[in-house]
């Protein structure tokens, strides 16, 4: 049966084409004639025709090109029951795509893991040490913008925390292998007591290293039977945000009124942070004496080389008269050396009447004992925002 309307709507089509095809075609012969008249050559003539008869070919083929049909044919096994509740499915609340997965819920606390570690352990009874090996890591999440992280292992045995070890750090893996032994003189009476601490960090050249998570090993005493050949296995606990340890400076601080002299003797740092890829540090101190938030003189040790835990033994002299002692103080910061680079600031830590706690004391204990070294421990800080861009005078206000 004819489709009502079909048979004039062909007729529409075929006078349309037919009115679009002469377009072009009057136009040819318009510009022939008007070439002719004005004499051009032949090549002209024939780059004209082969145009207009382009033109007309496109207008005939774009007019004659089907459109798109606008309307679904219904296939014989659709069914009108399916077809009304997929309709009534849009724009409806579908509950189960806002339910949280089971790793997405709670609040980011500290007990989801990101990947495993392996070590081995075992003590040694005639020397009453506890030797423990890093084997590797498996999946480590990516801490880096490239896909990967640059881990290294620090391992304590609790409860002292100031004497710990520390892998080299390997570049660009997720899945590293280490392979190092470490060793912690423990007498046996007291391996019930400690605990086996692993940090594993993401290595920044440039800023702070970023925790990636922690193992705790317990009951150490039932690893001290065993031949340490079996590797152990744990799960690395995603650790929240800590204390940058950046390390520990001992020094001494005397001063001599009658000839306005304050010797600072640099002894020594333990537990430096690495700044290199090599798992070390070159570090040298610089001391700096402040006045009114403005530098005055300062003085600096020599460098050690490769060593988280350098020892100087060195004096840094700063000349004060006795009236001014009370209004100095200073800034002692621990330096990493860069042949290349600029040099970066480890820690620090600041002495004097406006310093705070440790620094304070030290400070106060030196002015009460003149004439006498009064030796400190000083935990190494971030360097404050104050502290980037210093001020200087040209000349002590004395």
């Amino acid at each position: 049966a004819a489709i009502p309307g079909f048979q004039t709507e062909m007729a529409t089509k075929r006078q349309n084409l037919r009115t679009a095809a002469l377009i072009p075609i009057n136009k040819l012969y318009y510009y022939i004639y008007h070439l002719k008249m004005f004499r051009f050559p032949l090549p002209v003539l024939v780059f004209v025709v082969y145009t207009c008869a382009c033109v007309s070919t496109f207008t005939l083929w774009s007019l004659s090109r089907p459109k798109p049909m606008t309307h679904q044919l219904s296939s014989p096994d659709f069914h009108g029951e399916e077809k009304s509740e997929q309709l009534t499915s849009i724009g409806q609340i579908k509950p189960e795509l806002y339910r949280l997965r089971q790793g997405d819920q709670g609040d980011g606390k500290q007990g989801d893991t990101c990947g495993k570690i392996s070590f081995l352990l075992r003590y040694a009874f005639n020397t009453e040490q506890l030797v423990v090996k890093i084997l590797k890591a498996l999946d480590l999440p990516a801490k880096d913008a490239n896909g990967f992280s640059d881990p290294y292992v620090k391992i304590y045995l609790l409860p002292d925390r100031k004497k710990k070890f520390q892998t080299k750090v390997h570049r660009k893996t997720l899945n590293p292998v280490f392979n190092e032994t470490f060793q912690f003189g423990v007498p046996l009476a007291e391996l019930h007591a400690r605990k086996l601490h692993f940090s594993i960090y993401d290595f920044d050249r440039f800023s702070r290293h970023d925790l990636i998570g922690q193992v705790v090993v317990e009951n150490l005493l039932d690893f001290s039977e065993g031949t340490g050949e079996k590797p152990i296995w744990r799960d690395i606990v995603e650790g929240t945000a800590e204390k940058a340890d950046l390390g520990e400076l001992n020094f001494s601080l005397c001063y001599l009124p009658t000839a306005g002299r304050l010797t600072v003797t640099i002894i020594k740092a333990t537990n430096l942070k690495a700044m290199d890829l090599t798992g070390f540090s070159d570090p040298y101190v610089k001391a700096s004496l402040v006045c009114e938030g403005r530098r005055l003189k300062k003085r600096k040790t020599s460098i050690k080389k490769n060593t988280l835990n350098p020892s100087y033994n060195e004096a840094l002299v700063f000349d004060i008269p006795n009236e001014n002692i009370e209004n100095v103080s200073l800034i002692i910061a621990v330096m990493d050396y860069d042949c290349i680079g600029h040099n970066e600031v480890i820690g620090m830590c600041r002495v004097g009447s406006d310093a705070d706690g440790p620094g304070r004391e030290h400070w106060t204990a030196m002015l009460a004992n003149p004439r006498k070294p009064i030796e400190h421990w000083h935990q190494l800080v971030e360097v404050d925002s104050k502290e980037r861009k210093p001020k200087w005078k040209k000349k002590p206000f004395w």
